[in-house]
């Protein structure tokens, strides 16, 4: 007997569409770019050779067209891994369950994701307005232990070495097929993903924070892989997830901060519109 997935569990639309991307299998392109802002969804598609699919539900947006001879899409995540958690599962609906039947697909289908997002740097001599390309994901969240994968490396013992102890990170790698598309004109390394923006990203305002050495013990961290080179929100929780789903992955992400020198991007958006024609250039 098959077992269906029960409709609390893959909740759908009326029109059979999953339920927070508002999706249709055929709406999906085989490489799907993820970006958090949904502002930068257009900013992407305006460079696609033509746009047949614009779909909208929260800050879930979608275009799809083409590239060349390709089929792609691309999606806003919103922040955090907590949204990963959403879109990454609702794309695996999208290509691996019948959502007529409710019943797992026999032949399973892959997807490339490509993530394109702004990032602070973590290394002095990286310059801001650079692009850096994760080479692995250091997960400064608790998302991927709620899931039945072995990480790529055993790093759980580095909360006490950041100086929170309650923390549990996790570890895995992009895609190695992705990461050779991506040449010498963009700088490598280990991107750490937090679960925040202020005191998760060792910043604070008025309210104290249980690190106050989070970014020099990220800074000055040696792991066998090489140095963390940059943190943001989402990368990690994309890797893994991957990794459960059997995707291919990657992230490139656009340097409009440098925490140790304090810097900031003059132009952040012209730095985020290099990011995305390098991107797409490098598929």
């Amino acid at each position: 007997m098959i077992n269906k997935i029960p409709a609390t569990e893959l909740i759908l639309n009326g029109d059979g569409s999953v339920y927070h991307l508002n999706l249709l299998p055929e709406d999906l392109g085989e490489t799907v770019l993820l970006v958090g802002d949904p502002d930068r969804v257009s900013e992407v598609s305006k460079h696609f050779d033509s746009i047949q699919i614009k779909k909208q539900k929260r800050e879930f947006i979608t275009h799809t067209g083409t590239l060349g001879s390709n089929k792609i899409s691309v999606i806003s995540t919103g922040i955090g891994t907590d949204n990963i958690d959403i879109v990454l599962n609702e794309l695996d609906a999208l290509v691996n369950v019948d959502l007529a039947t409710r019943e797992i697909k026999s032949g399973k289908r892959d997807l490339n994701l490509i993530r394109i997002g702004t990032s602070g740097a973590l290394q002095e001599d990286i310059p801001v307005d650079s692009i850096l390309v994760s080479t692995h994901g250091l997960g400064l969240d608790h998302l991927l232990w709620y899931y039945q994968i072995e990480p790529d490396a055993d790093v759980a013992h580095l909360g006490k070495e950041l100086g929170l102890d309650f923390l549990k990170p996790y570890f895995y790698q992009s895609h190695p097929d992705l990461l050779a598309q991506f040449d010498h004109r963009s700088l490598k390394g280990i991107t750490a993903t937090c679960c925040g923006f202020y005191a998760p990203q060792g910043r604070k305002l008025r309210a104290n924070t249980q690190s106050g050495n989070l970014i020099s013990s990220l800074q000055n961290l040696q792991l066998p892989q090489g140095k963390v080179t940059n943190f943001e929100m989402e990368t990690a929780a994309i890797l893994g997830l991957s990794k459960v789903f059997g995707f291919k992955a990657i992230a490139v992400n656009a340097i409009v901060a440098n925490r140790i020198t304090h810097q900031f991007s003059k132009n952040p958006a012209d730095t985020i519109e290099k990011t995305i024609l390098y991107t797409l250039d490098s598929l």
